[in-house]
Parts: structure tokens; C-alpha cells; sequence
């Protein structure tokens, strides 16, 4: 974050809450003063008292029932002031936002400037969207790659198909060997002794996944059902658990059982199985013609994303760091919930990589950089053009989506703000105009050389 939050109390006027003044005090950065006047104080003052006198204590009286002037008069006039101003500041805020016409990109850095019996006032210091001027982004030139499915790419595929078809078979009077899957006990010790975390038993472990840190795996390879061994390892610099990083360490195996994948034949029976074919050459034809309709799809993706580039290029705007920062903890998130639909945390990922969550931020910020600059330059493209989303394309965008996720459309209304889909299908259509107006030839294929 670019700024936190605080408070601190001290006396002021008027009759409701108002911004005073939005002034820009730095790049991306501005400063409102709000004040909240003394009849909306007093509302607040009210509902403080009425939500907390239950907890608090006057003699003479049953708790909860003590007038308020009597806790005033006990406590001091601004017994209930703090608790007030904390209650009602943040609704003043994003009305002051409201109506200074900005886009805050990070939380406010709040401070209470005066507060009395009339009123209190505020200044809020905000990091806001930054300015942004895209010089072109009409009549842009790419090169689109021209699509030609090979024989080898299907054949690859088919392959693809008949390894996901494969099952698992027990295999034994053989040693361990890269790829198998094992079932391994294990127990690690460092100098002597057994740490936290370092126990499996009846662990499935495929070798040469690198599932493991570096150099256990390689040591399965080569043993034998029922052997008991030790792989020797040491825990990387950067380990999550400091207190094993750059440890030796020694853990004490035992091999259950080797499993290898059992291939299906290549044959009609197969495409039987898998399809809805009845013939090989006719899955093998229905899968060119599927490779052929991503080939094109990625072709034009990548005509798409030279595009983008250029527009990039040409954009002036200052970025503020929060955005970027922001945007990283968004596909740090994101990655963990792929992890979490594998059955994995982030923690257990990074204890057995030996990552921490700073060296993924820091491999995630130039992608982060990109996306954020990406956003704001088509977003000011909206804004030049004028593109406006009708009512008819939110409502078909949030069909779609209630269908994609197997949801009620209400829903995703009440998840989704509508405000949010209309920009997303904004930008969308900007990306169109840049595509629409661009000059796109098609690559010429590298020339054979001669014998």
C-alpha cells in the first residue's frame, strides 16, 4: 500500500458534511478537506450513545439506561466524539470523492484536523489514477503468422490423448527408474533430530516431478520395492522454513511400491473410447481441425498483442506503485487458488520449493507493470472515443457468465458490480477499434535453403 489509515482528535463549523477542497499536492496524488457540520455531528453523536450506553457504567443508574447529558457531564462533552468521527468519516470520504471527480487507486491516508460540539473536519490524502495520453493507436501495422497444422502436431496430440487414457499399474522385479510413481515413507532429521513437517508415510511420489527439494527424487531412482535407504539433501538458502534453510539433512526412506503408466493401443477402439468417433483417421481429422482453430485463435492473439505493445509504447503516464503492488497481490492470489484446486496451499508450495512470498512478488512485477500499463492505455482510449456499453450487452455479458459458472444471473449481479462488467466490455471494444483499424499482413514462411 501506498499510505494507512489514522486518527488523532482535537475543534470546527457548518451544518453538513461538504467537500471544502480538492487540491492536487503531488503526481497522482490528492488532497481533499471535508467537513462534517453540527447537525450531521449530532445525528452520529446519537447513534454512538444509543449503540454504546449498554457498556457503559454510571452510578445511580442501571446499566444501559443513563441519559446521555449525564455521561456527557461525567465523562466530558466529547466522550462519544471519537468513537463518532470514526463511524462517520469514511460515508464523508467517498461522498468527497464522489464529488471531486477522482479515481482513488489506494486507500486515503486520513486525518482528523478539528473536532467540537460543531462538527469536525478532515483531510484526506489519496493516491488517485493517474493522467494518461495515448498518441496512437489507429492504423497500427502488424504481422499475423500463417496457420498450417502438421501431421506431427497431430500425431503429438493423439499422444496427449492415449497418456491421459493411460492407468497406473503396479510393476515389480525392477528398480526405480525417472517418471515412475512411488509410494515412499519417509522422516527427515537434522543433526540427529526430526523437524516439524519432515514425515510421510504412504506418500505418492512421481520422480522427476520435482516435487521435492532438489536432489531427493534423483535418489529414489535406482532402488527397489521393500528397501529401506537414506537420501542425503540440503535445504536451499531461501527455504521457508529458516530454520532449515541451507541445513543439511537426511531422511530415512522406505520403498512400498513402483507404478508405471500402462498405454492404451492406438487403434479404432480407442477412438472409440475416447471420442465420439468410430475410426482412428477420423478422430486424427477431428483433431486437426480442432489444433487448426487454436492455431488460428493464437495467431490472432499474437497480432492482437503487437498491437497492444505499440499502443503501450506511445502511452504517457506516470504509474503509480500502488497499482503495480496491487496487481501482484492479485496473481499471487490467483496462483494460490490454482494451487488450492490441486490440492496444494501456497505455504506447502513454497515450503517444498523453497520460494518465499517476497521472491514470487518479485517474479510477478514486471508482468504486473505490463498489465496495469495495458489497462490504463485502453482505458484512455475508451475515454477518447467515447465508447459507451448498452444496458442489452451488460445483461448478455452477465448471461454469460451465470452460464459459464452454473449460477443464477442474480448473482452474479449481486457479486459482479454492473459498473465493472460495463468497463470490461468498454475496453474490449476499444481492443476491437485498435484491430479494426490496424493494416495486418500475414508473415511470409522462411524461405528453404538450398542443398
Amino acid at each position: 500500500m501506498c499510505s494507512a489509515e489514522r486518527v488523532s482528535l482535537n475543534g470546527t463549523g457548518g451544518s453538513k458534511m461538504s467537500l471544502v477542497s480538492a487540491n492536487k499536492v503531488e503526481t497522482n496524488v490528492v488532497e481533499l478537506k471535508v467537513s462534517v457540520g453540527a447537525e450531521e455531528f449530532k445525528k452520529g453523536i446519537e447513534k454512538t450513545y444509543k449503540k454504546t450506553v449498554k457498556q457503559i457504567a454510571v452510578p445511580g443508574f442501571r446499566k444501559g439506561k443513563a441519559p446521555k447529558s449525564v455521561i456527557e457531564r461525567l465523562y466530558g462533552e466529547a466522550v462519544f466524539y471519537e468513537d463518532t468521527v470514526n463511524e462517520m468519516y469514511p460515508e464523508a470520504y467517498s461522498k468527497a470523492v464522489e464529488e471531486a471527480g477522482i479515481e482513488p487507486v489506494d486507500r486515503a491516508d486520513i486525518e482528523i484536523t478539528e473536532v467540537s460540539e460543531n462538527g469536525f473536519t478532515f483531510v484526506a490524502k489519496v493516491t488517485v489514477k493517474p493522467e494518461v495520453t495515448v498518441k496512437k493507436y489507429k492504423g497500427l501495422k502488424a504481422t499475423k503468422t500463417p496457420v498450417n497444422v502438421t501431421e506431427e502436431e497431430v500425431a503429438a496430440e493423439l499422444s496427449n490423448m492415449q497418456e491421459r487414457n493411460g492407468r497406473m499399474v503396479s510393476v515389480e522385479g525392477r528398480a526405480a527408474k525417472d517418471g515412475d510413481n512411488t509410494i515412499i515413507d519417509f522422516e527427515g532429521f537434522c543433526d540427529g533430530v526430526a523437524f516439524e513437517g519432515g514425515k510421510g508415510e504412504k506418500f505418492d511420489l512421481k520422480l522427476g516431478s520435482g516435487q521435492f527439494i532438489p536432489g531427493f527424487e534423483e535418489q529414489i531412482v535406482g532402488k527397489e520395492i521393500g528397501e529401506e535407504f537414506d537420501v542425503n539433501v540440503t535445504f536451499p538458502e531461501e527455504y521457508q522454513a529458516t530454520e532449515l534453510a541451507g541445513k543439511a539433512a537426511v531422511f530415512k526412506c522406505k520403498l512400498h511400491e513402483i507404478k508405471e503408466k500402462e498405454l492404451p493401443e492406438l487403434d479404432d477402439e480407442f477412438a472409440k473410447d475416447v471420442s465420439e468417433f468410430d475410426t482412428l483417421d477420423e478422430l486424427k481429422a477431428d483433431i486437426k481441425a480442432k489444433l487448426t482453430e487454436t492455431a488460428e485463435q493464437n495467431a490472432q492473439a499474437a497480432v492482437e498483442e503487437q498491437l497492444v505493445e505499440q499502443v503501450i509504447d506511445s502511452m504517457e503516464a506516470e504509474i503509480p506503485q500502488c497499482m503495480v503492488d496491487r496487481k501482484v497481490e492479485e496473481m499471487l492470489q490467483e496462483f494460490d487458488y490454482r494451487l488450492q484446486s490441486q490440492g496444494l496451499s501456497l505455504d506447502l508450495y513454497m515450503q517444498y520449493t523453497g520460494f518465499t512470498a517476497e521472491a514470487f512478488k518479485e517474479t510477478y512485477k514486471e508482468q504486473a507493470l505490463h498489465q496495469v500499463k495495458m489497462r490504463l492505455a485502453l482505458e484512455a482510449i475508451v475515454k477518447e472515443e467515447n465508447i459507451e456499453v448498452s444496458e442489452e450487452d451488460i445483461n448478455a455479458e452477465m448471461e454469460k457468465m451465470a452460464s459459464a459458472y452454473g449460477i443464477e444471473i442474480e448473482k452474479i449481479k449481486e457479486l459482479v458490480p454492473a459498473e465493472d462488467i460495463k468497463l470490461d466490455l468498454a475496453v474490449n471494444k476499444a481492443v476491437d477499434l485498435i484491430k479494426d483499424t490496424a493494416v495486418v499482413t500475414e508473415k511470409k514462411p522462411a524461405a528453404k535453403k538450398k542443398a
